[in-house]
């Protein structure tokens, strides 16, 4: 059995990951993942960047912003993978915002058929539950249903 590459071409990384190219360029862009170039200028990926992209996709997919997951992958020691440990760490960190966006999208499921919260009158309810239209005074959007 042959040993394997030390290093990935971004080719190998993307069809390895499922992540476009381009969407590694523009990883490695915002500091994600790093790589080096060889004397003709092409990008080489360590090993372990398989593992921080599907960290990154994983996290992403969650909701989580990439400038949060690059927060917390600085604190990984430079060319380390993302262990169970690692991301079990990064889990509880997230726990309290997944958490909240949860109760946000139970609230809009739940008052959604109610009350889009736009402040446009549009629906006979509106009238009772928006009179005046008084939620215009906080600005553009579904005031109702976005909490920020």
């Amino acid at each position: 059995m042959s040993e394997l590459p030390s290093e990935l071409t971004i080719g190998e990384l993307s069809r390895r990951s499922g992540v476009a190219t381009s969407a590694l360029r523009f990883y490695e862009r915002q500091g994600l993942i790093s790589s080096r170039r060889t004397s003709g200028n092409q990008r080489r990926y360590p090993r372990s960047a398989l593992r921080l992209v599907a960290f990154i996709r994983a996290s992403h997919h969650l909701g989580i912003p990439l400038e949060v997951i690059g927060g917390v992958l600085d604190f990984l020691p430079e060319g380390a993978a993302p262990d169970q440990a690692f991301w079990q760490r990064a889990s509880q960190c997230w726990s309290a915002e997944l958490n909240k966006r949860i109760e946000q999208l139970e609230c809009m499921r739940d008052r959604f058929t109610e009350c889009i919260g736009c402040g446009c009158l549009s629906f006979e309810q509106c009238v009772l539950v928006n009179p005046g239209d008084v939620l215009a005074a906080k600005g553009p959007g579904p005031a109702r249903l976005i909490t920020d």
